[in-house]
């Protein structure tokens, strides 16, 4: 512990505690209903050879949301950094933090792309290949973070016609209630990526569920 107050650690207890302020902003955005890593969206990069572009395609950039990326950077600095002093420390003393920054930040990229292929394979997909987003206009969907109203969107889960499960930013149509998480509601238009919602018909829910108890 006397590691992380030590100034040889000072660059890697900073980023850990940067990495602690942003997952305690993004846990109180879900408890707010939105998640905040979702409204900034995925960064995006322009593809030109070159070490730079080729690094940046190689430790997966794009491919989970940005906050998700510049936690995943803060993390494994972090442990990477801790992890070198720990042993400096048992062999002899830490290193100075100008000597211990490159070793961790080099050792950090592999991990990094480790972290954000696996993260990839895990945060669901707004859209697939094999749907078009306009196909989900008219299906029924279940909400799964909301309550959904005409201010942040939300997330609905809703299957597609191959039986894949997808999670879609919704919010509520003009003039209707919050629409509560768990609740059934039917999506009846989209603007950009996102989707409008309002209640779903009883008639609606009830084949529903029967689709579901039949392919069960």
């Amino acid at each position: 512990m006397h590691l992380f107050f030590a100034p040889e650690c000072g660059p890697f207890a900073i980023a850990a505690m940067i990495l602690v302020g942003l997952t305690a902003i993004e846990i109180l955005s879900m408890l707010l209903g939105f998640s905040l890593s979702e409204l900034i969206g995925k960064p995006h990069f322009e593809s030109h050879d070159g070490f730079v572009a080729g690094l940046l395609s190689w430790i997966n950039v794009g491919g989970v949301p940005l906050l998700i990326l510049i936690m995943l950077v803060l993390g494994t600095f972090a442990v990477t950094g801790f992890a070198i002093q720990a042993v400096a420390d048992i062999a002899w003393a830490p290193l100075p933090a100008i000597v211990a920054v490159p070793p961790a930040a080099l050792l950090a990229i592999p991990l990094v792309r480790g972290s954000t292929r696996t993260v990839a394979r895990l945060v669901p997909r707004d859209e697939t290949y094999a749907v078009d987003a306009g196909d989900f206009v008219g299906c029924t969907a279940e909400v799964t973070i909301g309550p959904l109203d005409q201010g942040l969107p939300g997330r609905v889960c809703v299957k597609d016609a191959h039986g894949n499960w997808h999670q879609l930013r919704a919010g509520a149509a003009k003039g209707e209630g919050p629409l509560a998480v768990g609740s059934k509601v039917l999506l009846v238009d989209r603007k950009a990526d996102i989707f409008i919602a309002v209640p779903a018909p009883s008639d609606l829910i009830g084949s529903d569920d029967q689709s579901s108890t039949e392919q069960h």
